[in-house]
């Protein structure tokens, strides 16, 4: 018997009463009034019941001498996690002396109530005097500065604390440090600046910052305390060579998808906090675009580093944005989220949405719920996994995104998808490619009567078309030549006639393709079915750079318990029965090969065969009627049940909401890329090849941030090469065309590309 577990035999279900067990080696006894701490049977500590030093002395030392952790030990003493810690630091600094406090506030520290506090920094931020707000609340002018100087406040000129102007008020009476950003009126953004962008949206709220330090926002953070403040005002510090500010090279594309604003539209507001649904916003979006695939990812990096991305002293840390992704995800909108966000891009770039790839993508799990499984091509298995059904454009572009029910198949969603993109793209003619998944002569006859025309892979066996039928094709599409032999012809598909391109490869491999566009040439069919491969290079492309398949939330909710899955005691019996037919006919095999080799002049008659193999016959009689008896088990099981007689407990899916918002968002950060790379490649000749490989290294440069009057300027170090480098400055050029402004402000980003010293 091992050393461990004869220590385990010390915490067997028989321990008596008044025994609390902390870890597997330590335990406490309780009994008349005494307590003991036993570590591997050694006793430990042992103390009065009562005695709040010793027994913080206890708990401090099994800490600290490794017997147990905080968690553990703070569980089975009945204090939190955060009281022991704070133990652990008084005894660090004062010894055993310092245990023996008494509860409560510490003596001799004077403290205002609540309320009052809440009083004195809502005066201060009015403006009023340390000795007025003194005097009205009753108490020494010390004790404010005190109390602010906790608080965070700096001293400084009341003149430029102020207030946002009421209407009809001048604003320009609250004073702002000369670097400061310009804050939001109600007026018309059109007024002040007659070639403001569009996506700078004149219904964007009033932002200030009553600050007089952009490194230090304490004074926001008190005022999103005390509820006055929805979301931080952006407010840049110059620097050089700041770290990832390439990163703002993206901010236009971000607010020319419309995301500021129609988030604001969905969700309205997170409430009042220093970091706002804006705020929020941003930073995933940002992270996306800098390769930080999960809120942990923030803890390898410091927060005033990534702040400075924001315009604010700090970027959220993990449990923050956490917590706001929870709240948003509370509000369940993403899906009305992502539905408005594809109405923009419709409006935006409809010549891209003549052919639409609709394929699924499995996000394998590996948790410990029961989920319905799905066959993960690229692992070739049956798992348990969630199925996403993506929509994207011509260039492979995303557009949309939807979590099917319990793995639902391509045929059953199809439907569904293309419902929504009808009521996007509205009446415009739309050829809907999709692989083998959604082969269904059915769902061809209903797509073309919603109006779809259809492009996908012949399914199943088919009369490949005679040799002389095949002529080669060339054409130039997409500024790309192709080049293929194909045989056009008219099929008829399970009652519904379609055209069917076939394409011979070198190797003599017939691919047949058919669609219901009898107006394109026979290669442009053949292209645009081959170009489907763009949409797995995305999927590809998201999986490793944006880490799609990570879970963006670990809880789960209800599913439905009447949704029917297949038996598995029938499939079990069936796996048996296929058993014991191939058992069976091995035998019958067997009994005919000793039928062939019997020699006439032994065994002349067939009485005598059987006499001589009755052993073998038996054995064959009782598989024959094993068969039997499975095939009738077998047939009086159903096929089907609904889940909830087959999971045990409660039926459950993966919560949706929070993982369809990260996606949305991914999809936004890719959809940015895609945006900077067609603005970078007139400028960039080997754009097809590596384009977007140079947009992610601009992306995460260094960069110069410097405010010149109501400009926001970024100057990107020069890049590895003077090639590389006059293509960014290019694109620099083509953004700055743009009149952007930065979300929250009226800065306008003007970007650039430092000369080579």
């Amino acid at each position: 018997m091992t050393q461990t577990s004869r220590q385990g035999d010390l915490f067997s279900v028989s321990a008596p009463p008044g025994t609390i067990v902390i870890n597997s080696r330590c335990l406490a006894r309780t009994q008349d009034g005494h307590r003991v701490v036993v570590v591997s049977g050694v006793v430990l500590a042992q103390y009065t019941v009562g005695d709040r030093m010793a027994e913080a002395h206890a708990m401090v030392s099994l800490v600290e001498q490794g017997w147990a952790d905080q968690n553990d030990v703070a569980r089975a003493f009945g204090v939190s996690a955060r009281t022991l810690r704070r133990r652990q630091r008084r005894f660090e600094e004062g010894g055993l002396c310092a245990l023996g406090r008494s509860r409560g506030y510490p003596k001799g520290r004077p403290r205002l109530a609540r309320a009052r506090t809440r009083l004195v920094s809502r005066l201060r931020g009015e403006g009023r005097s340390h000795r007025e707000i003194a005097h009205r609340v009753g108490v020494s002018e010390m004790a404010v500065r005190k109390l602010l100087k906790r608080q965070g406040w700096k001293p400084q000129d009341p003149e430029q604390i102020g207030l946002p102007a009421a209407a009809g008020e001048n604003p320009k009476r609250s004073a702002f440090p000369s670097t400061a950003p310009e804050p939001l009126t109600g007026g018309s953004a059109a007024d002040a600046n007659p070639k403001l962008s569009a996506s700078c949206s004149e219904r964007e709220p009033p932002v200030v910052s009553f600050d007089s330090d952009p490194a230090r926002r304490s004074v926001d953070r008190a005022l999103a305390r005390l509820g006055l403040l929805a979301d931080a005002a952006p407010w840049f510090r110059p620097g050089r060579a700041i770290p990832r500010a390439g990163v703002l090279l993206a901010v236009p594309a971000l607010t020319g998808s419309g995301v500021f604003d129609v988030a604001r539209e969905v969700y309205g507001s997170l409430g009042p906090a220093f970091y706002g649904l804006r705020t929020t916003i941003l930073t995933l979006l940002l992270m996306a675009l800098l390769r930080l695939k999960r809120p942990e990812a923030l803890k390898e990096h410091a927060p005033p580093e990534l702040g400075r991305l924001l315009g604010l002293d700090r970027a959220p840390e993990v449990k923050t944005l956490r917590r706001k992704l929870a709240e948003m995800a509370a509000i369940g909108r993403a899906m009305s989220f992502g539905r408005e966000l594809f109405a923009r891009r419709v409006a935006a770039r409809g010549e891209a949405l003549g052919f639409l790839y609709v394929d699924g993508h499995v996000r394998v799990y590996h948790g410990k719920h029961t989920l319905p499984k799905a066959h993960v091509a690229r692992m070739r298995l049956s798992m348990p996994a969630t199925t996403d059904y993506w929509v994207n454009d011509r260039d492979g572009e995303p557009l949309f995104v939807v979590t099917s029910e319990a793995n639902a198949g391509l045929v059953r969603m199809l439907p569904a998808v293309l419902a929504e993109v009808r009521h996007q793209v509205g009446q415009r003619r739309v050829t809907v490619v999709f692989d083998r998944g959604g082969y269904s002569p059915r769902l061809f006859a209903r797509l073309i009567a919603d109006g779809f025309d259809i492009l996908t892979y012949r399914k199943g066996r088919f009369r490949k078309p005679a040799a002389r039928c095949f002529r080669r094709h060339t054409a130039r599409l997409d500024g790309r030549v192709a080049c293929y032999r194909l045989a056009d012809q008219g099929v008829r598909v399970g009652g519904v006639c379609l055209r069917q391109v076939t394409r011979l490869s070198d190797d003599g491999h017939a691919t047949p393709i058919l669609t219901s566009r009898r107006d394109l040439p026979a290669i442009e069919v053949a292209y645009r079915m081959f170009e489907r491969w763009r949409q797995e290079n995305f999927f590809k492309y998201l999986r490793e750079e944006y880490a799609l398949d990570a879970l963006a939330d670990y809880s789960v909710e209800a599913a439905d318990p009447a949704r029917e899955v297949p038996n598995p005691h029938w499939h079990a019996l069936d796996a048996e029965l296929r058993h014991a037919r191939a058992e069976a006919n091995r035998l019958a095999a067997q009994y005919g090969v000793e039928a062939l080799v019997n020699l006439e002049t032994h065994r002349p008659t067939m009485r005598g065969f059987k006499i001589s193999e009755a052993k073998l016959g038996r054995e064959i009689w009782r598989a024959l009627q094993r068969v039997v008896d499975l095939e009738k088990r077998r047939a009086r099981l159903p096929r089907r049940l609904p889940v909830g007689r087959v999971v045990d407990g409660q039926v459950v899916k993966l919560a949706t909401e929070r993982k369809q918002l990260t996606s949305v968002l991914k999809m936004l950060a890719y959809q940015a890329e895609g945006d900077l790379l067609r603005l970078l490649t007139p400028h960039y000749r080997r754009a097809a090849q590596e384009g977007r490989t140079l947009v992610q290294s601009a992306l995460a440069s260094a960069a110069d941030i410097e405010i010149s009057g109501t400009e926001l300027r970024i100057t990107l170090a020069p890049l590895s090469s003077p090639h590389r480098t006059r293509a960014i400055a290019a694109l620099c050029e083509e953004l700055n065309r743009t009149q952007t402004r930065f979300p929250g402000t009226r800065l306008l980003l003007h970007y650039a590309v430092a000369e080579v010293g």
